[in-house]
């Protein structure tokens, strides 16, 4: 089968022929129709994400697909079942190995594409505004990077939630996606001052923020007195200097959050999660945005538009 590897370290991944997987005991083996790309897959590559696999591995972390074969004790699945599962590596395949506790089974009305396009995008923004963060409806949530794979889902899921939701992003063409998403005031992170915007706006109660760096701190400074800073990840390259003695002064909660290390110590709050979010999508409440769709021989193209932040939404690659 072809998969995308990164062999060693050092190597770039390469898309190669190797061995068809075996499942292990507890696995389950799908036929994969549709794998979402993030940015924690470009992290894997530089051997700086908290999670990344020893090499060799495949790369993808949540797809979508068919199950082919089952491991010894499997019960709840069986072969022709769709699935969607978030294994944290091995999705650019056209075959993948996963423990079938990941698994989650898809309804026949729902496509591949969009079930891998959700789990993580979603998921992120859902438990850090809803359970930690407890953003109230009325707040002010400001999202930085607001229209790339996790900010996009949080600007939705801030409205479904009852905020008035500040988005930030850089250009038109990306201010207008994070609009029909359900933004109430754009800023342009190209020309604006995102302090002072925002400042001008009332200031935010709740910043969601995936980009560090000078967006950072220009948020904290926009921060009213009790508000509370997502801290998801950081897409600008740069880990933000935070000052505790302005976070004193300010009475400001600065809460880090990682979707997936909650599937290693509380992994109900991810269940949960997932299970609403399913509820939304099968009424819909949310729509994921997918910017390009690859074959799997792109899958280098499409994790380069993801490094130079020409996607919106997700890059979905289809082997």
């Amino acid at each position: 089968m072809r998969a995308y590897v990164k062999f060693s370290p050092d190597s770039a991944p390469e898309l190669k022929e190797i061995e068809v997987p075996t499942p292990g005991p507890g696995e389950i083996r799908i036929r994969v129709a549709a794998c979402g790309l993030n940015f924690a897959d470009l992290l894997m590559i530089k051997g700086t994400y908290q999670d990344t696999p020893d090499c060799p591995f495949v790369l993808g972390m949540e797809v979508a697909g068919v199950v082919d074969s089952l491991g010894e004790g499997v019960e709840n699945f069986a072969p022709g079942d769709r699935v969607a599962v978030f294994g944290g590596q091995g999705g650019l395949a056209e075959m993948a190995c996963f423990d079938a506790t990941r698994a989650v089974r898809l309804r026949d009305t729902m496509d591949f594409t969009t079930a891998a396009a959700f789990q993580i995008a979603y998921g992120t923004s859902h438990v850090a505004l809803e359970h930690k963060a407890r953003l109230q409806p009325g707040e002010t949530l400001l999202v930085l990077g607001a229209a790339g794979g996790v900010g996009l889902t949080a600007v939705e899921i801030g409205k479904l939630m009852g905020a008035r939701v500040i988005a930030c992003a850089r250009g038109a063409e990306k201010l207008d996606v994070a609009r029909a998403a359900g933004a109430d005031h754009l800023i342009d992170a190209k020309r604006e001052d995102i302090r002072e915007a925002v400042r001008a706006l009332g200031g935010a109660d709740v910043v969601y923020d995936p980009v560090g760096g000078e967006q950072f701190e220009a948020a904290f400074r926009a921060t009213r007195p009790e508000g509370r800073i997502l801290v998801i990840g950081f897409a600008s390259g740069k880990v933000p200097e935070v000052k505790p003695n302005h976070m004193l002064v300010k009475n400001i909660d600065l809460l880090g959050f990682y979707w997936g290390g909650y599937m290693k110590f509380r992994p109900a709050v991810v269940t949960d999660s997932l299970a609403q979010i399913f509820r939304w999508l099968e009424e819909g409440r949310i729509r994921p945005h997918i910017s390009h769709r690859l074959p799997l021989d792109r899958a280098g193209e499409g994790l380069e538009l993801l490094r130079q932040r020409k996607s919106t939404g997700k890059v979905i690659i289809e082997p």
